[in-house]
């Protein structure tokens, strides 16, 4: 029995051995898979705090930058205008303007010390210039320390808006050594006072955060410089005991590859510290210039104690909006800088005093010009990967001009806003766009995308395809003068009522806007007031065809479709497209394409890319010439000459009006020397206005013209042209004194050789539009 008994024990020992052996085994696997994954864990978070901070550590945003505003004695440009743009630009207008981006305006002069820019040829330096005025005239630049007249002087350009990441964050990079010590101190007294000993987790802190998370409070505290870097720069938000063993295993980590230096100036770069509209203010390096338009370098003791403060909550302590709650947290600050010996009793005294000194600005947000933006990206894209231009930091030259587009906008929502009072009509019911660019250069100087400019939504512009009325006929009357030896500005049409049948759907039955129809008219007149009726024939006889093959000429990059309506603008164009087709006939049959862009510098400021001029004469000098001189009369003499309530009649305006049918849009196309113009005004329903192209969109247009400083309008009369008198009723040859005479180009051998009866013919003249002002 005792043998059994001894065998047993023994039996049950080896089982235990056995079992003890496997569970052994169990936990050693169980060890080392948990040390392999640890192991595995560690090293992905080893690799994932080395590849962000040895590589790209930000996304940095396009900066986008309107034309500098170039000074010479003689430009027309007012004391006010000029200083507009110097507000726009941040400039501070001190009483004595010695610091760079500062003014000053005496009398008839204004003292501006000019700030620093790279232009792409190299850093130009600030300079004090002094600029005296003759009326809205510049009459002469001199630099204050030597008092040397300056031909020319260029202020930098205006930073417009930018082309962001993701979460649109903006941020401008500085280097430790740019910081100034009264930051760093700041700094690290608030929110790290043992930064510099330990090696990134401060135990103190932990111990606290960990009592007050056993006594049933949030996980908070503890948490040194290089874990609320490791928090913002690697991980979420989300406060979980996980997510924060995470954070200080990466902490240590960060410590151990990369000095206090290196993890400091990343911090100063990557803090939030504000919003502005959509935008978030990244670093120290823009939340100088946001609040206070400085450089970090130039930051103040109060100032850099204000920017310490708001780590604690941007919002919460807004200077801007919460100025009380902010000043008692600067102050704060301040105090516990004197505390730690960082700063003296009296510099604490002198400091607290201090009025917060937050620049007032208005929300500008990722863009203060929204529409501009808009059409900008899409050029931008003909070329560049939308992850580049939200990346690397590129800096854009863009050809906007302020003063033309706060003109613009302005005017565009005064007259909307007078119209519908005038009219009786629903507040806020109309809509308008408003391109305007260089007549010289294709420049896009301004574009509007609607009453409220700064709606980042449907952009009219550039979007809203409507039918264009009667800014189709100069096309169509530009397709006939091209055939000289067919068709000149005496020949005779037909303004009589048609029908035209068309297979498949109901005859169409076009009819003037006075609904009357006037015979036998000059082709030069049926433009100049715009009669539909000779208007269909003249088209009719060309083919609809044609009239579409000359918008691709003059540059229109789509297909539309022709039919005998395309010939009154049933077709749908936008206030883009129409601009570049009215561009080229200003530009005297040379196709420009429209352009945004001058420049593109990488991140360095070294060139990238340049925007050249490319032109293709795709029109007949001549034809344009005939064609534009009855465009002037258009606006002196036919459906434009409302004008004249506007501009002077002798700046040569030459324009067409456009109306559809039942008032549902109202057009307006035209040029000066130097400006081309197209505003649109409708409603986003399609219901009519009431308006027609004079009483509505020309209103809007010669009001903005009249604040632009115009130049007038004079023609380079090709050497092919003449002129003679021409009898309105018969379209012969009449004299200067005769009734219904009327004074007309030609090309040389096309003008009429018959007589009217009534005096002789008036001798040919390269001084024709000289003739044509004295004698009309």
């Amino acid at each position: 029995m005792k043998k059994k008994s001894n065998q047993k024990t023994s039996s049950r020992k080896k089982k235990g051995k056995k079992k003890n052996y496997f569970f052994r085994r169990l936990l050693f696997k169980a060890f080392l898979l948990v040390f392999t994954l640890s192991l595995a864990g560690l090293g992905y978070l080893d690799y994932t705090v080395r590849d962000r901070f040895e590589g790209k550590r930000w996304k940095l945003p396009a900066q986008v930058y309107a034309r500098p505003l170039e000074l010479y004695a003689g430009l027309q440009l007012s004391p006010n205008d000029l200083i507009n743009e110097l507000k726009l630009l941040g400039y501070q207008e001190l009483p004595d303007p010695t610091e760079p981006g500062s003014y000053c305006w005496r009398n008839h002069s204004i003292d501006i010390t000019t700030r620093a820019f790279n232009f792409g040829s190299g850093l130009r330096p600030g300079l004090a210039i002094t600029l005296t005025f003759s009326g809205n005239k510049v009459d002469k630049i001199l630099q204050r320390d030597t008092a040397t007249t300056l031909p020319i002087q260029r202020l930098d350009p205006a930073l417009i808006g930018g082309i962001y990441p993701e979460k649109n964050e903006d941020r401008i990079l500085i280097q430790l050594e740019e910081v100034p010590t009264t930051v760093t101190d700041a700094l690290i007294t608030v929110e790290d006072r043992r930064f510099y000993t330990h090696h990134g987790i401060d135990l103190l802190g932990i111990s606290r955060a960990i009592i007050n998370m056993a006594s049933g409070g949030p996980i908070q505290g503890g948490s040194t410089i290089t874990q609320q870097l490791v928090k913002n720069f690697y991980l979420t938000s989300e406060r979980t005991i996980q997510r924060k063993v995470i954070e200080i295993v990466m902490a240590l980590l960060l410590e151990a590859h990369y000095s206090k230096d290196e993890i400091l100036e990343t911090y100063l770069n990557e803090v939030y510290l504000g919003q502005d509209g959509n935008r978030a203010i990244h670093g120290f390096g823009l939340a100088s210039h946001f609040y206070f338009n400085k450089t970090v370098s130039q930051l103040d003791l109060h100032e850099a104690a204000l920017l310490v403060g708001l780590l604690k909550g941007p919002s919460y302590y807004n200077p801007r909006t919460r100025s009380q709650r902010a000043k008692q947290r600067r102050d704060l600050v301040l105090k516990e800088m004197e505390e730690a010996g960082q700063i003296s009793w009296s510099e604490l005294q002198m400091a607290q005093k201090r009025p917060l000194g937050v620049l007032n600005r208005p929300v500008r947000g990722t863009t203060s010009f929204p529409a501009f933006m808009d059409l900008l990206q899409d050029q931008l894209h003909q070329d560049y990967r939308d992850e580049d231009l939200r990346s690397k930091g590129l800096k854009i030259f863009t050809s906007l001009d302020p003063l033309v587009q706060k003109t613009a906008e302005k005017t565009l929502q005064q007259r909307l806003n007078k119209l519908e009072h005038d009219r009786q009509l629903e507040k806020n019911c109309l809509q308008g766009a408003v391109i305007i660019t260089s007549s010289q250069n294709a420049e896009i100087q301004a574009v509007v995308g609607g009453r409220d400019p700064r709606f980042e939504g449907f952009n009219r512009a550039l979007n809203a395809k409507r039918p264009i009325g009667s800014l189709i006929k100069p096309v169509i009357y530009l397709n006939a003068l091209s055939h000289s030896q067919r068709y000149t500005l005496a020949t005779l049409l037909d303004d009589s009522p048609l029908m035209v049948k068309q297979t498949g759907s109901a005859d169409w039955v076009p009819d003037n806007f006075d609904k009357q129809s006037h015979g036998q008219v000059l082709l030069h007149d049926a433009l100049m007031n715009s009669y539909n009726l000779s208007t269909v024939r003249l088209g009719l006889e060309l083919g609809p065809d044609a009239a579409i093959e000359q918008l691709k000429r003059l540059g229109l990059n789509r297909n539309i479709p022709a039919y005998p309506a395309s010939l009154l603008g049933a077709n749908t164009l936008t206030p883009l497209e129409i601009t570049q087709i009215y561009q080229t006939i200003a530009s005297g049959g040379f196709r420009t394409p429209l352009k945004a862009i001058r420049e593109i510098l990488d991140h360095n400021g070294e060139p990238l890319q340049r925007y050249p001029l490319a032109v293709q004469q795709t029109i007949n000098d001549d034809a344009i010439y005939l064609l534009t001189t009855t465009l002037q009369d258009v606006v002196t003499q036919g459906t434009g000459k409302n004008m004249q309530n506007f501009l002077s009649t002798d700046l040569g305006v030459a324009g067409k009006t456009g109306t559809t049918d039942d008032f549902r849009d109202s057009w307006f196309a035209g040029f000066t020397e130097n400006s081309v113009g197209v505003v649109w005004i409708g409603r986003d329903d399609n219901q009519p206005t009431g308006l027609t192209g004079a009483s509505g969109a020309m209103t809007v247009w010669g009001e903005t013209m009249a604040q632009l400083n115009p130049q007038p309008l004079i023609l380079a009369e090709p050497d092919r042209i003449e002129y003679h008198w021409i009898d309105r009723p018969t379209g012969k040859l009449s004299g200067s004194g005769c009734k219904d005479a009327v004074y007309l180009p030609f090309i040389a051998g096309t003008a009429p050789t018959e007589q009217s009866g009534c005096g002789p013919e008036s001798r040919p003249s390269s001084l024709g539009n000289w003739f044509k002002r004295i004698f009309q």
